[in-house]
Protein backbone atom coordinates (compact mmCIF):
# COMPACT_ATOMS: atom_id res chain seq x y z
CA UNK A 1 0.00 0.00 0.00
CA UNK A 2 1.74 3.41 -0.72
CA UNK A 3 0.89 6.24 1.89
CA UNK A 4 1.57 9.51 -1.43
CA UNK A 5 -2.56 9.45 -1.00
CA UNK A 6 -2.64 10.21 2.42
CA UNK A 7 0.85 12.05 2.50
CA UNK A 8 -1.14 14.91 -0.20
CA UNK A 9 -3.90 15.56 2.45
CA UNK A 10 -1.48 16.10 5.74
CA UNK A 11 1.04 18.61 6.45
CA UNK A 12 4.49 18.17 5.55
CA UNK A 13 6.15 15.75 7.70
CA UNK A 14 3.22 14.43 9.36
CA UNK A 15 3.70 11.01 7.33
CA UNK A 16 6.89 9.04 8.29
CA UNK A 17 8.52 5.98 5.98
CA UNK A 18 11.83 6.31 6.82
CA UNK A 19 12.64 2.76 8.18
CA UNK A 20 15.96 4.70 10.52
CA UNK A 21 13.03 6.73 12.43
CA UNK A 22 10.31 4.49 12.33
CA UNK A 23 12.53 2.27 14.26
CA UNK A 24 12.16 4.15 17.37
CA UNK A 25 8.06 3.25 17.27
CA UNK A 26 8.06 -0.14 16.68
CA UNK A 27 8.02 -1.22 20.21
CA UNK A 28 6.23 0.05 23.74
CA UNK A 29 8.09 -1.57 26.68
CA UNK A 30 6.87 -4.75 26.72
CA UNK A 31 10.27 -6.70 25.98
CA UNK A 32 8.60 -9.63 25.37
CA UNK A 33 6.12 -8.40 22.74
CA UNK A 34 7.77 -8.56 19.23
CA UNK A 35 7.35 -5.94 16.98
CA UNK A 36 6.12 -5.47 13.78
CA UNK A 37 6.92 -3.20 10.39
CA UNK A 38 4.66 -0.50 10.23
CA UNK A 39 3.46 0.68 6.58
CA UNK A 40 4.07 4.44 7.93
CA UNK A 41 4.33 6.31 11.24
CA UNK A 42 2.05 9.65 11.40
CA UNK A 43 2.65 12.87 13.62
CA UNK A 44 -0.73 15.02 13.56
CA UNK A 45 -1.06 18.17 15.36
CA UNK A 46 -5.12 18.54 14.96
CA UNK A 47 -7.57 17.13 15.98
CA UNK A 48 -8.76 17.42 11.92
CA UNK A 49 -5.55 15.82 10.44
CA UNK A 50 -6.72 12.92 13.18
CA UNK A 51 -9.90 12.49 11.17
CA UNK A 52 -8.26 12.85 8.08
CA UNK A 53 -5.87 9.85 9.00
CA UNK A 54 -8.87 7.84 10.37
CA UNK A 55 -10.99 8.30 7.15
CA UNK A 56 -7.89 7.73 4.78
CA UNK A 57 -7.53 4.30 6.77
CA UNK A 58 -10.86 3.02 6.63
CA UNK A 59 -11.55 3.59 3.28
CA UNK A 60 -8.03 1.54 2.38
CA UNK A 61 -8.72 -1.15 5.52
CA UNK A 62 -5.08 -0.61 6.64
CA UNK A 63 -4.69 -1.13 10.70
CA UNK A 64 -4.09 1.39 13.15
CA UNK A 65 -2.01 1.38 16.16
CA UNK A 66 -2.36 4.73 18.42
CA UNK A 67 0.97 5.37 20.53
CA UNK A 68 1.62 7.81 23.60
CA UNK A 69 5.25 7.81 24.75
CA UNK A 70 5.87 4.00 24.03
CA UNK A 71 5.97 3.62 28.36
CA UNK A 72 2.93 0.91 28.07
CA UNK A 73 4.52 -2.19 29.31
CA UNK A 74 1.15 -5.32 27.62
CA UNK A 75 2.54 -4.29 24.04
CA UNK A 76 -0.98 -2.54 23.22
CA UNK A 77 1.07 0.14 21.19
CA UNK A 78 3.60 -2.11 20.05
CA UNK A 79 3.48 -1.99 15.96
CA UNK A 80 2.09 -4.73 13.61
CA UNK A 81 3.17 -5.48 10.26
CA UNK A 82 1.39 -3.18 7.54
CA UNK A 83 0.12 -0.62 10.23
CA UNK A 84 -0.21 3.35 10.44
CA UNK A 85 1.51 4.06 13.63
CA UNK A 86 -0.25 7.39 14.94
CA UNK A 87 1.94 9.07 17.59
CA UNK A 88 0.03 11.75 19.52
CA UNK A 89 2.89 13.35 20.28
CA UNK A 90 2.83 16.35 18.68
CA UNK A 91 -0.30 17.01 20.17
CA UNK A 92 0.65 18.89 23.34
CA UNK A 93 -1.63 21.29 23.83
CA UNK A 94 -2.87 22.46 27.02
CA UNK A 95 -5.96 24.27 25.57
CA UNK A 96 -7.62 25.61 29.61
CA UNK A 97 -7.14 25.37 33.02
CA UNK A 98 -10.55 26.57 34.86
CA UNK A 99 -9.56 27.44 38.05
CA UNK A 100 -12.69 28.17 39.56
CA UNK A 101 -14.41 24.79 38.29
CA UNK A 102 -11.28 22.90 39.23
CA UNK A 103 -10.63 21.81 34.84
CA UNK A 104 -8.41 21.42 32.52
CA UNK A 105 -8.26 20.61 29.08
CA UNK A 106 -5.82 18.94 28.15
CA UNK A 107 -4.53 17.07 24.64
CA UNK A 108 -3.74 13.49 24.37
CA UNK A 109 0.18 14.17 23.88
CA UNK A 110 0.82 15.90 27.04
CA UNK A 111 2.91 14.46 29.56
CA UNK A 112 1.32 13.42 33.03
CA UNK A 113 3.93 15.59 34.73
CA UNK A 114 3.42 18.76 32.71
CA UNK A 115 -0.47 18.77 33.93
CA UNK A 116 0.49 18.69 37.39
CA UNK A 117 3.09 21.54 36.80
CA UNK A 118 0.60 24.08 34.91
CA UNK A 119 -1.60 23.64 37.89
CA UNK A 120 -0.03 23.73 40.48
CA UNK A 121 0.43 27.64 40.34
CA UNK A 122 -3.28 27.41 40.64
CA UNK A 123 -3.29 25.72 44.32
CA UNK A 124 -4.59 22.91 42.44
CA UNK A 125 -3.03 19.03 41.59
CA UNK A 126 -3.97 16.43 38.89
CA UNK A 127 -3.89 13.13 42.01
CA UNK A 128 -3.11 10.16 39.15
CA UNK A 129 0.96 9.80 39.09
CA UNK A 130 1.89 6.70 37.59
CA UNK A 131 5.41 5.66 37.79
CA UNK A 132 5.91 7.00 34.13
CA UNK A 133 4.50 10.00 35.01
CA UNK A 134 7.47 12.73 34.20
CA UNK A 135 7.60 10.57 30.78
CA UNK A 136 4.08 8.93 29.90
CA UNK A 137 1.15 11.28 28.10
CA UNK A 138 -2.06 11.64 28.58
CA UNK A 139 -3.51 9.90 26.08
CA UNK A 140 -1.50 6.61 27.03
CA UNK A 141 -2.74 7.34 30.70
CA UNK A 142 -6.57 7.26 29.37
CA UNK A 143 -6.06 4.63 27.01
CA UNK A 144 -4.88 1.80 29.98
CA UNK A 145 -6.79 3.73 32.82
CA UNK A 146 -3.48 4.11 34.44
CA UNK A 147 -2.93 4.45 38.31
CA UNK A 148 0.02 5.48 40.05
CA UNK A 149 1.04 6.13 44.06
CA UNK A 150 -1.89 8.06 45.01
CA UNK A 151 -4.96 5.70 43.61
CA UNK A 152 -5.64 4.40 47.55
CA UNK A 153 -6.67 7.94 48.24
CA UNK A 154 -7.99 9.64 44.77
CA UNK A 155 -8.56 6.85 42.32
CA UNK A 156 -7.36 5.77 38.92
CA UNK A 157 -7.49 7.58 35.90
CA UNK A 158 -10.99 7.20 35.09
CA UNK A 159 -11.75 9.02 38.63
CA UNK A 160 -10.32 12.48 37.23
CA UNK A 161 -11.92 12.44 34.17
CA UNK A 162 -15.26 14.53 33.24
CA UNK A 163 -15.36 14.12 28.99
CA UNK A 164 -13.66 13.33 26.26
CA UNK A 165 -12.71 13.93 22.41
CA UNK A 166 -12.38 10.95 20.49
CA UNK A 167 -12.27 10.41 17.00
CA UNK A 168 -13.55 7.35 15.81
CA UNK A 169 -12.31 4.91 12.76
CA UNK A 170 -15.00 6.36 10.17
CA UNK A 171 -13.00 9.94 11.60
CA UNK A 172 -15.72 11.22 12.75
CA UNK A 173 -15.20 13.70 16.10
CA UNK A 174 -17.12 12.36 19.45
CA UNK A 175 -17.23 14.32 22.54
CA UNK A 176 -18.25 12.82 25.77
CA UNK A 177 -19.18 13.38 29.05
CA UNK A 178 -19.38 17.13 30.45
CA UNK A 179 -17.75 20.08 32.43
CA UNK A 180 -19.75 18.90 35.33
CA UNK A 181 -19.43 17.09 38.43
CA UNK A 182 -22.95 15.02 37.86
CA UNK A 183 -24.12 14.03 34.56
CA UNK A 184 -26.37 11.30 33.61
CA UNK A 185 -27.58 11.66 30.40
CA UNK A 186 -27.20 8.72 28.23
CA UNK A 187 -24.67 5.91 28.45
CA UNK A 188 -21.55 6.18 30.05
CA UNK A 189 -19.23 6.45 26.91
CA UNK A 190 -16.07 8.55 28.49
CA UNK A 191 -15.70 5.59 30.79
CA UNK A 192 -16.10 3.02 27.76
CA UNK A 193 -13.41 4.62 26.15
CA UNK A 194 -10.75 4.96 28.92
CA UNK A 195 -8.75 1.90 29.15
CA UNK A 196 -9.95 0.60 25.66
CA UNK A 197 -6.15 1.02 24.60
CA UNK A 198 -6.76 2.36 21.47
CA UNK A 199 -9.18 -0.54 20.20
CA UNK A 200 -12.11 1.54 19.95
CA UNK A 201 -11.24 5.17 18.70
CA UNK A 202 -8.18 7.68 19.02
CA UNK A 203 -8.70 9.96 22.59
CA UNK A 204 -7.15 13.14 21.05
CA UNK A 205 -8.14 15.41 24.28
CA UNK A 206 -9.76 15.29 28.05
CA UNK A 207 -11.29 17.36 30.14
CA UNK A 208 -9.88 16.33 33.45
CA UNK A 209 -10.73 17.29 37.05
CA UNK A 210 -8.36 18.61 39.12
CA UNK A 211 -8.44 19.10 42.91
CA UNK A 212 -6.98 21.35 45.72
CA UNK A 213 -3.69 20.90 46.93
CA UNK A 214 -3.39 19.47 49.77
CA UNK A 215 -2.24 22.20 52.76
CA UNK A 216 0.54 19.42 53.65
CA UNK A 217 2.18 15.68 53.69
CA UNK A 218 3.89 13.71 55.74
CA UNK A 219 5.59 10.82 55.06
CA UNK A 220 5.62 7.10 57.07
CA UNK A 221 7.79 4.13 56.60
CA UNK A 222 7.83 0.90 58.11
CA UNK A 223 9.92 -2.33 57.84
CA UNK A 224 9.23 -6.28 58.61
CA UNK A 225 11.67 -8.87 59.01
CA UNK A 226 8.68 -11.07 57.51
CA UNK A 227 6.00 -11.10 55.06
CA UNK A 228 3.49 -12.14 56.90
CA UNK A 229 4.03 -10.01 59.64
CA UNK A 230 3.68 -7.20 57.43
CA UNK A 231 0.61 -8.42 56.07
CA UNK A 232 -1.03 -8.16 58.93
CA UNK A 233 0.09 -4.66 59.99
CA UNK A 234 -1.52 -3.66 56.50
CA UNK A 235 -4.04 -5.33 57.30
CA UNK A 236 -4.49 -3.40 60.70
CA UNK A 237 -4.15 -0.14 58.39
CA UNK A 238 -6.95 -1.16 55.84
CA UNK A 239 -9.08 -2.07 59.13
CA UNK A 240 -8.18 1.06 61.33
CA UNK A 241 -10.25 3.37 58.96
CA UNK A 242 -7.13 5.66 58.01
CA UNK A 243 -6.79 6.23 54.43
CA UNK A 244 -3.35 7.40 53.54
CA UNK A 245 -2.69 9.37 50.06
CA UNK A 246 -0.07 6.72 49.28
CA UNK A 247 0.33 3.08 50.74
CA UNK A 248 3.25 1.72 49.01
CA UNK A 249 5.14 -2.07 49.57
CA UNK A 250 8.47 -3.31 48.43
CA UNK A 251 10.16 -6.63 48.68
CA UNK A 252 13.69 -7.35 49.88
CA UNK A 253 14.60 -8.12 46.13
CA UNK A 254 13.91 -4.60 45.35
CA UNK A 255 15.16 -2.51 48.39
CA UNK A 256 18.41 -4.05 47.65
CA UNK A 257 18.01 -3.46 43.68
CA UNK A 258 17.27 0.33 45.10
CA UNK A 259 20.07 0.62 47.33
CA UNK A 260 22.82 -0.88 44.16
CA UNK A 261 21.17 1.32 41.95
CA UNK A 262 21.59 4.91 44.53
CA UNK A 263 22.05 4.53 48.22
CA UNK A 264 19.11 5.36 50.15
CA UNK A 265 19.90 3.73 53.00
CA UNK A 266 17.16 1.06 53.09
CA UNK A 267 17.07 -2.09 55.37
CA UNK A 268 18.79 -4.31 53.09
CA UNK A 269 17.52 -7.23 55.34
CA UNK A 270 13.87 -6.08 55.47
CA UNK A 271 11.31 -8.84 53.74
CA UNK A 272 8.96 -6.17 53.37
CA UNK A 273 9.26 -1.76 53.77
CA UNK A 274 5.70 -0.30 53.60
CA UNK A 275 6.26 3.57 52.94
CA UNK A 276 3.11 5.72 52.50
CA UNK A 277 1.56 9.41 52.73
CA UNK A 278 -1.07 11.38 54.63
CA UNK A 279 -2.14 14.55 53.48
CA UNK A 280 -4.40 17.19 55.03
CA UNK A 281 -4.93 19.20 57.83
CA UNK A 282 -3.70 16.28 60.12
CA UNK A 283 -0.82 14.89 57.96
CA UNK A 284 1.56 14.46 60.60
CA UNK A 285 -0.76 13.07 63.23
CA UNK A 286 -2.30 10.72 60.73
CA UNK A 287 1.07 9.16 59.64
CA UNK A 288 2.33 9.03 62.89
CA UNK A 289 -0.41 6.73 64.12
CA UNK A 290 0.12 4.51 61.08
CA UNK A 291 4.00 4.10 61.72
CA UNK A 292 2.95 3.54 65.57
CA UNK A 293 0.27 1.11 64.35
CA UNK A 294 2.74 -0.57 62.14
CA UNK A 295 5.02 -1.00 65.49
CA UNK A 296 2.32 -2.34 67.66
CA UNK A 297 1.86 -5.09 64.74
CA UNK A 298 5.79 -6.62 64.46
CA UNK A 299 7.44 -4.03 62.53
CA UNK A 300 11.26 -3.60 63.21
CA UNK A 301 11.16 -0.34 62.88
CA UNK A 302 8.74 2.55 62.02
CA UNK A 303 8.76 6.25 61.31
CA UNK A 304 6.42 9.57 60.46
CA UNK A 305 7.83 12.84 58.99
CA UNK A 306 6.31 16.00 57.53
CA UNK A 307 10.44 17.42 56.61
CA UNK A 308 9.99 17.66 52.80
CA UNK A 309 13.60 16.37 52.47
CA UNK A 310 13.24 13.25 54.65
CA UNK A 311 9.63 12.66 52.75
CA UNK A 312 10.75 13.06 49.20
CA UNK A 313 14.09 10.79 50.10
CA UNK A 314 11.64 7.98 51.00
CA UNK A 315 9.42 8.78 48.56
CA UNK A 316 11.97 8.81 45.46
CA UNK A 317 13.02 5.27 46.73
CA UNK A 318 10.06 3.93 46.11
CA UNK A 319 9.74 5.96 42.70
CA UNK A 320 13.42 4.68 41.86
CA UNK A 321 11.86 0.86 42.07
CA UNK A 322 11.41 -0.02 38.73
CA UNK A 323 14.06 1.75 37.13
CA UNK A 324 16.54 0.03 39.60
CA UNK A 325 15.47 -3.02 38.99
CA UNK A 326 15.52 -2.63 34.84
CA UNK A 327 19.07 -1.41 35.19
CA UNK A 328 19.50 -4.98 36.22
CA UNK A 329 19.03 -6.54 33.20
CA UNK A 330 15.88 -7.57 30.92
CA UNK A 331 12.99 -7.10 32.72
CA UNK A 332 9.60 -8.22 32.10
CA UNK A 333 7.10 -6.00 34.95
CA UNK A 334 3.94 -7.51 35.72
CA UNK A 335 0.60 -6.09 37.08
CA UNK A 336 -1.91 -7.66 39.26
CA UNK A 337 -4.54 -7.27 41.73
CA UNK A 338 -5.91 -8.79 44.16
CA UNK A 339 -8.46 -7.99 47.40
CA UNK A 340 -5.88 -5.75 49.12
CA UNK A 341 -6.44 -8.18 52.66
CA UNK A 342 -5.17 -11.19 50.70
CA UNK A 343 -1.88 -9.03 49.53
CA UNK A 344 0.61 -11.43 52.32
CA UNK A 345 -1.01 -14.71 50.36
CA UNK A 346 -0.20 -13.04 46.69
CA UNK A 347 3.32 -12.36 47.90
CA UNK A 348 4.01 -15.97 49.21
CA UNK A 349 2.57 -17.23 45.61
CA UNK A 350 4.99 -14.85 43.59
CA UNK A 351 8.13 -16.54 45.83
CA UNK A 352 6.92 -19.58 45.31
CA UNK A 353 6.51 -19.42 41.42
CA UNK A 354 9.74 -17.94 41.23
CA UNK A 355 11.56 -20.99 42.76
CA UNK A 356 9.49 -23.16 41.03
CA UNK A 357 10.65 -21.55 37.65
CA UNK A 358 13.95 -20.07 38.41
CA UNK A 359 12.78 -16.93 36.93
CA UNK A 360 14.11 -14.08 39.69
CA UNK A 361 11.43 -11.88 40.57
CA UNK A 362 11.10 -8.30 42.40
CA UNK A 363 8.02 -7.35 43.91
CA UNK A 364 6.77 -3.48 44.09
CA UNK A 365 3.23 -2.18 44.42
CA UNK A 366 0.22 -0.55 45.69
CA UNK A 367 -0.38 -1.66 48.88
CA UNK A 368 -3.23 0.64 49.55
CA UNK A 369 -5.36 -0.75 46.33
CA UNK A 370 -3.82 -4.19 46.33
CA UNK A 371 -2.08 -3.67 42.90
CA UNK A 372 1.21 -5.50 43.16
CA UNK A 373 3.86 -5.00 39.87
CA UNK A 374 6.35 -8.61 40.04
CA UNK A 375 9.07 -7.42 37.99
CA UNK A 376 10.63 -10.82 36.47
CA UNK A 377 14.77 -10.35 36.27
CA UNK A 378 15.94 -12.09 32.89
CA UNK A 379 19.20 -12.39 31.53
CA UNK A 380 18.78 -12.99 28.14
CA UNK A 381 16.15 -12.28 26.03
CA UNK A 382 17.13 -14.41 23.49
CA UNK A 383 17.46 -17.31 25.40
CA UNK A 384 14.24 -19.66 24.38
CA UNK A 385 14.15 -21.65 27.24
CA UNK A 386 14.34 -18.56 30.12
CA UNK A 387 11.70 -16.50 27.89
CA UNK A 388 9.71 -19.96 28.63
CA UNK A 389 9.73 -19.95 31.40
CA UNK A 390 9.58 -16.38 32.42
CA UNK A 391 5.58 -16.39 30.61
CA UNK A 392 4.71 -19.65 32.50
CA UNK A 393 5.93 -17.64 35.78
CA UNK A 394 3.38 -14.81 34.33
CA UNK A 395 0.65 -17.01 33.71
CA UNK A 396 1.02 -18.77 37.20
CA UNK A 397 1.50 -14.77 38.62
CA UNK A 398 -1.98 -14.27 36.67
CA UNK A 399 -3.74 -17.46 38.14
CA UNK A 400 -2.41 -16.66 41.37
CA UNK A 401 -4.00 -13.57 41.52
CA UNK A 402 -7.46 -14.64 39.55
CA UNK A 403 -7.58 -17.53 42.76
CA UNK A 404 -7.15 -15.49 45.27
CA UNK A 405 -9.99 -13.33 44.06
CA UNK A 406 -7.95 -10.70 41.87
CA UNK A 407 -7.11 -9.16 38.47
CA UNK A 408 -4.89 -9.69 36.13
CA UNK A 409 -3.87 -6.26 35.62
CA UNK A 410 -4.54 -3.40 37.49
CA UNK A 411 -3.52 -0.76 35.63
CA UNK A 412 -0.99 -1.46 32.55
CA UNK A 413 -3.83 -2.99 30.83
CA UNK A 414 -4.01 -6.20 28.74
CA UNK A 415 -2.74 -4.99 25.34
CA UNK A 416 -1.15 -8.32 24.05
CA UNK A 417 0.91 -9.71 26.20
CA UNK A 418 -2.02 -10.69 28.90
CA UNK A 419 -4.69 -11.19 26.43
CA UNK A 420 -4.17 -14.90 26.39
CA UNK A 421 -5.56 -15.17 30.42
CA UNK A 422 -8.23 -12.04 29.95
CA UNK A 423 -11.01 -14.75 29.46
CA UNK A 424 -10.14 -16.58 32.62
CA UNK A 425 -10.90 -13.68 34.79
CA UNK A 426 -14.07 -12.11 32.76
CA UNK A 427 -15.67 -15.00 31.63
CA UNK A 428 -16.94 -15.63 28.48
CA UNK A 429 -20.13 -13.90 28.20
CA UNK A 430 -18.05 -10.72 29.06
CA UNK A 431 -15.72 -11.42 25.88
CA UNK A 432 -18.60 -11.86 24.12
CA UNK A 433 -20.43 -8.44 24.69
CA UNK A 434 -16.80 -6.81 24.58
CA UNK A 435 -16.38 -7.96 21.27
CA UNK A 436 -19.83 -6.99 19.97
CA UNK A 437 -18.98 -3.34 21.29
CA UNK A 438 -15.82 -3.16 19.28
CA UNK A 439 -18.04 -4.59 16.23
CA UNK A 440 -20.18 -1.80 16.62
CA UNK A 441 -17.71 1.15 16.63
CA UNK A 442 -14.92 -0.89 14.30
CA UNK A 443 -16.53 -2.85 11.86
CA UNK A 444 -13.57 -3.36 10.01
CA UNK A 445 -11.50 -4.10 12.73
CA UNK A 446 -8.78 -1.77 11.86
CA UNK A 447 -8.26 -0.33 15.45
CA UNK A 448 -5.10 -2.08 17.25
CA UNK A 449 -6.28 -5.53 16.16
CA UNK A 450 -5.49 -8.40 18.88
CA UNK A 451 -5.20 -6.36 21.75
CA UNK A 452 -7.36 -5.39 24.81
CA UNK A 453 -9.84 -8.14 24.07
Amino acid sequence: MNVDSLREQLPAGSVVTDPDTMEGYRRDSADLVPPGKPLAVLRPTTVDEVSTIMRWATANSIVVVARGAGTGLAGGATALDGCLVLSLEKMTSIREIDVANQIAVVEAGVVNADVGRAVAQHGLFYPPDPGSFEVSTIGGNLATNAGGMRCVKYGVTRNSVLGLEVVLPDGRVLHTGARTVKNVAGLDLTHLFIGSEGTLGVITSATLRLRPRPTSTATFVAGFADLAVGGQALNAIFASGSVPSMLELMDNATINAVEDYRRMDLDRDAALLIIGQADGDSALAEAEAIAELCETHGAEFAMATDDPTESEMLVQARRLAGWATMEQGPTVIEDVGVPRTRLAELLERIHRVSADTGIRIATVGHAGDGNVHPMLLLTDLADADEQRRALVAAENICSAAIELGGTITGEHGVGELKLPWLEQQVGSTSMDVQRRIKAALDPAAIMNPGRGF
